[in-house]
């Protein structure tokens, strides 16, 4: 009997030691874990807090860029709405075409033949040398001796019967002679039908031209007029009466060159 109970006691004892042994062991295998998760939660806090500086640089670098690109846009839509001061360039290009339009009329003038003596007065007269046509005052120079006689010289002696050709040919009703290495034209007096019909052609050549300037002068109109609100509206009005005054310049310019012209052919 006591043998039993020693053995019982023994027996109890191991099942205690073995119980509290298991017990430490899972206590502690629980303090690990809890560590162990403690040690993660840090970690990733220290991760976070190490990486929310970085995302807030993006953040700030996304707005920057985008006030950026806006201050970008609105400095562009800006610049379009820029005022120009187009006045200066409309001036000259309105003042070139009339001033052209008053050289072709004087051109033209001095081809009209009057009772006086001009060099000019052959220039559009074309000779045909060869198998060329070329203008006389390319191939002979033209002076006066008188105011009722021409000299045509020729550069090249062997154009002088090409020369003499043409000009009798020309609606001027000359008839020159030569003189040695170069002809003599004397201009003979206007008929009084030669004269009505010279003073029509220069009537036409006066409306041509002044036509010719009002053109010009639509075309400056039509340039303000594109640049809308670019232009201001008084810089406008004041641009388009310099126009209308240039016109009203030239305009007179081309009567009074027409009217000289008629002059000198009714006078003689």
């Amino acid at each position: 009997m006591a043998m039993y109970l020693r053995r019982a006691f023994s027996y109890r004892s191991v099942s205690l030691v073995r119980t509290r042994s298991s017990s430490i062991v899972q206590s502690r295998n629980f303090s690990n874990i809890i560590c162990n998760a403690s040690s993660i939660l840090c970690d990733s806090q220290s991760h976070n807090a190490a990486t929310v500086p970085g995302m807030d640089f993006l953040r700030e670098s996304r707005r920057g860029f985008a006030k950026g690109k806006k201050s970008r846009d609105d400095s562009g839509s800006g610049s379009d709405n820029v005022a120009v001061d187009i006045g200066p360039a409309v001036k000259e290009n309105a003042s070139a075409l009339m001033d052209a339009a008053i050289v072709a009329l004087s051109r033209d003038l001095a081809k009209i033949r009057t009772g006086r003596a001009s060099p000019g007065m052959l220039d559009h007269i074309i000779v045909e040398t060869g198998d060329a046509k070329i203008p006389l005052n390319r191939l002979a120079l033209v002076s006066v001796l008188d105011s009722k006689t021409l000299s045509i010289n020729p550069y090249d002696p062997n154009t002088l019967k090409a020369l003499q050709k043409a000009i009798v040919s020309s609606p001027f009703g000359l008839n020159p002679k030569e003189d040695g290495e170069r002809l003599i034209a004397a201009i003979p007096p206007l008929t009084q039908e030669h004269i009505k019909a010279m003073c029509k052609v220069i009537s036409k050549s006066s409306e041509d031209v002044k036509q010719s300037i009002r053109r010009a002068r639509q075309k400056a109109l039509d340039t303000i007029k594109k640049a809308g609100s670019n232009f201001p509206k008084d810089s406008a009005k004041r641009l388009e009466k310099e126009i209308d005054d240039l016109t009203k310049k030239f305009v007179k310019s081309a009567e009074d060159m027409c009217k000289a012209k008629e002059k000198e052919i009714t006078q003689g």
